[in-house]
């Protein structure tokens, strides 16, 4: 199921993952308009705090917009509720605690830390369109202006198409 060479124009892969209340999100559900889906490695470690309080403070123009925010992590749907509240964060948090949507959106990497490998979530994120087409993609993501490359992108398609 891994992907690693989606690229804009490709069919973003299908999901159905739990969020914070058990309740199961289908990427089908998301048609019809645009959204942002993006993977973070871990609840309440800090850059990951640092990417959902920035989703979180853009969350009602992007709302305006009628472009939902979806993140995504191996945590389970108790340590989602848990980073919910415990931030106040405002869009959903899925849980794919057997990584097979990481894996299919390629985010499920060979990572190294203080000379040890493991596998782990490389920060992305991709701008998907109502049709369910990846418009864009950013990989390795460092956090800081992250979210504002993604909304600035996101305005920069629709001028195109007006």
């Amino acid at each position: 199921m891994t992907n690693k060479g989606l690229m804009p124009g490709d069919r973003a892969p299908e999901f159905s993952l739990p969020d914070h209340t058990g309740t199961i999100h289908h990427a089908s559900s998301y048609r019809g308009s645009w959204f942002i889906l993006y993977f973070y490695p871990k609840d309440n470690t800090s850059a990951c705090t640092a990417e959902a309080l920035a989703f979180s403070a853009v969350y009602e123009e992007l709302s305006d917009l009628g472009v939902p925010v979806v993140g995504v992590s191996p945590d389970t749907p108790e340590s989602h509720r848990k980073f919910i509240e415990k931030h106040g964060l405002k869009f959903t948090l899925l849980s794919d605690v057997n990584h097979e949507v990481i894996e299919a959106y390629g985010a499920w990497i060979l990572k190294k830390m203080y000379g040890k490998e493991y596998m782990g979530v490389e920060r992305s994120t991709f701008l998907i369109d109502p049709e369910g087409i990846i418009r864009a993609v950013w990989r390795k993501v460092k956090v800081k202006g992250h979210v504002e490359e993604v909304t600035a992108k996101y305005r920069a398609l629709m001028e195109r198409s007006d």
